[in-house]
């Protein structure tokens, strides 16, 4: 994608919709990890290896280890978007693995320099669909993502409402 936070709609939704496997903020943040790469080499190609899905795999492992610890910011922060949390190290592992697999995938369609399927060259993502078409998903998928984000937290609310309200 031409800047990460592209990404985070897609994912963002994603994560949302599979919450009960998927770490949501491990997931979310491994979109900004894998990124880390194109940040090291002001040079193309900017995606190298960790745009990869076997390396891509070993930077995933690597978040998963480091996210493992941010547990109890991320249950603070998921505290505070009213959001439920609840995590184990191999909820957190998948979660990491998947999350740079999507971004990987997402960005297999749009950048040229990306060999998802390394030590292979082959590209069968690139231009599948337009940039302009995977620019425009991107942002409709954010546009869904705050979408189910406010109708989780409406849900939420009225399940809380209706709990409060019944004879204990």
């Amino acid at each position: 994608m031409p800047f990460t936070p592209y990404h985070f709609g897609p994912s963002g939704f994603v994560g949302l919709i599979f919450k009960r496997w998927i770490d949501l903020p491990v997931f979310v943040l491994a979109n900004v990890t894998v990124d880390i790469e194109v940040l090291l080499y002001n040079h193309w190609p900017f995606h190298r290896y960790a745009h990869t899905l076997l390396i891509g795999a070993g930077v995933g492992i690597i978040w998963a280890i480091g996210a493992y610890f941010l547990r109890g910011w991320f249950r603070s922060f998921m505290n505070k978007m009213r959001l439920s949390y609840e995590s184990n190290f191999k909820k957190v592992l998948l979660s990491a693995i998947l999350g740079v697999w999507f971004h990987v995938l997402i960005d297999a369609f749009y950048h040229y320099d990306v060999n998802i399927f390394w030590p292979s060259r082959a590209k069968p993502l690139y231009r599948l669909i337009s940039q302009q078409q995977v620019s425009f998903f991107c942002l409709v998928f954010w546009a869904l993502a705050i979408a189910l984000y406010l109708f989780i937290l409406y849900r939420n609310r009225k399940r809380d409402a209706d709990d409060s309200q019944r004879p204990k």
